[in-house]
């Protein structure tokens, strides 16, 4: 997975398509991500205690990472991200659009 957590990305597809957010956790295995404020769910809860009301809680909602794309933190486009490794075998993020390396 290119995306790590703190990353400012792009929705490309689904409800939230344009908005843009910042990746809080990640589930490489899954492929899936979620992102702050965004694809948000409801979660009905009941009451407790006596006499306490149930109470809608919305959290964020995982998405596939496919569904992303990473917002370039040099020219602040969404772009894909290829890899270059340094000489001393060091792998690095870069931006496809601009070249920078991050």
């Amino acid at each position: 997975m290119k995306i790590i957590k703190g990353d400012s990305v792009k929705i490309v597809n689904g409800k939230d398509r344009g908005k843009k957010g910042k990746v809080l956790q990640l589930w490489p295995a899954d492929k899936k991500l979620t992102v702050e404020g965004l694809n948000m769910k409801i979660k009905h809860t009941r009451p407790k205690k006596e006499g306490e009301k149930g109470q809608k809680i919305q959290y964020p909602s995982p998405l596939n990472a496919s569904n992303v794309m990473l917002i370039c933190p040099k020219c602040n486009k969404p772009a894909r991200i290829g890899f270059k490794i340094l000489a001393n075998k060091k792998k690095l993020r870069r931006c496809t659009k601009c070249n920078q390396v991050f």
